[in-house]
């Protein structure tokens, strides 16, 4: 199919087809960054604004190396400092930016909504990067790419029909679901692609009524959902939002919701661990999991990368 959204700003309004069009894009980037020299023209004399009111690492530079990887311009923009400490709002910022000549934004904002907001506003390409507890798409996009690259490389049959490229797997997101847009984004994707989602965690951060809404299912049964699962994406306590008073203490949490070498006899074999970063070891699982054979976390950062690269070049290059 051809891609003919300008935007990407939730996984929640795409289709199968378009979620299987990205990981496919993606695919055929990844070996750019295998190259010697790592670019292609795709995005030449495009510019692609970092647009970031929260604080990020992993995902502001991703964004911004493969904006430079597609041969874009970029520039990066955060809040501390800038027009908005003084009262400037989002949308007058966004038209400032926007009247330099940039075709994109990429944006992270604590409010839900907020790259809706922009989307509305201005004329260029909005990309989310995460807004609030809303989505996070990119994340989602990139381990559901991840999971598919892992367990399906011998049966490229299935992306025929995107509604089976995941069918069969069970996918468990174990943790702090009150507040993460990473398992929402997962939890859209993952079941238009055929997966089985179970969220699972304590009953105060794992609501029945959100997996109600997301039309997934919730346990707070960490060892039924271990022997379950294909798939284990651990999702970090994210203690900046509050969620410490969801629960005793860390230690109480680790002990009985966390993933340790002991819980972990009782997964399938074939079992992978997942985490979106940055860690909390010792807590959401261990550092002998996040760093042994089971783990796919560095895979899910190189990949990141080509589906950023994927999404970039569908909403900015292809139809522009």
């Amino acid at each position: 199919m051809a891609w003919t959204r300008k935007h990407l700003l939730d996984l929640e309004e795409l289709t199968a087809g378009e979620i299987v069009e990205i990981l496919d894009t993606a695919a055929s980037f990844k070996e750019v960054s295998g190259r010697s020299v790592k670019k292609v023209p795709a995005l030449r004399g495009k510019v692609v604004v970092n647009l970031f009111f929260e604080s990020s690492t992993r995902t502001s530079n991703s964004f911004a190396l493969a904006a430079q990887r597609l041969s874009a311009d970029t520039l990066s923009f955060t809040s501390s400092g800038s027009s908005v400490s003084k009262g400037e709002t989002l949308i007058d910022t966004a038209k400032n930016i926007e009247a330099m000549g940039v075709d994109a934004f990429v944006i992270r904002h604590s409010a839900p909504g907020a790259p809706h907001l922009l989307a509305r506003h201005t004329a260029c390409s909005v990309v989310n990067a995460g807004d609030g507890c809303h989505e996070h798409p990119t994340q989602g996009l990139l381990d559901i790419f991840t999971i598919r690259e892992h367990f399906m490389r011998d049966q490229a049959h299935k992306k025929a029909d995107p509604a089976l490229a995941l069918k069969g797997l069970t996918v468990a997101i174990l943790g702090d679901i009150r507040h993460s847009r990473v398992a929402r984004s997962n939890a859209h994707g993952l079941r238009k692609l055929g997966a089985r989602v179970i969220l699972a965690g304590p009953p105060t951060l794992v609501p029945a009524a959100i997996g109600a809404a997301l039309g997934v299912e919730t346990s707070h049964d960490i060892d039924y959902v271990l022997q379950e699962s294909d798939v284990l994406n651990c999702l970090r306590i994210q203690f900046e939002r509050k969620a410490g008073r969801f629960f005793p203490g860390v230690r109480e949490y680790a002990a009985i919701y966390g993933l340790n070498e002991e819980r972990m006899k009782r997964a399938k074999p074939e079992a992978i661990i997942m985490h979106p970063g940055p860690i909390n070891r010792g807590i959401e699982i261990t550092p002998e999991l996040a760093d042994g054979p089971r783990s796919v976390i560095l895979h899910q950062v190189e990949n990141g990368m080509a589906v950023r690269m994927a999404v970039l070049y569908l909403c900015v290059g292809a139809n522009n």
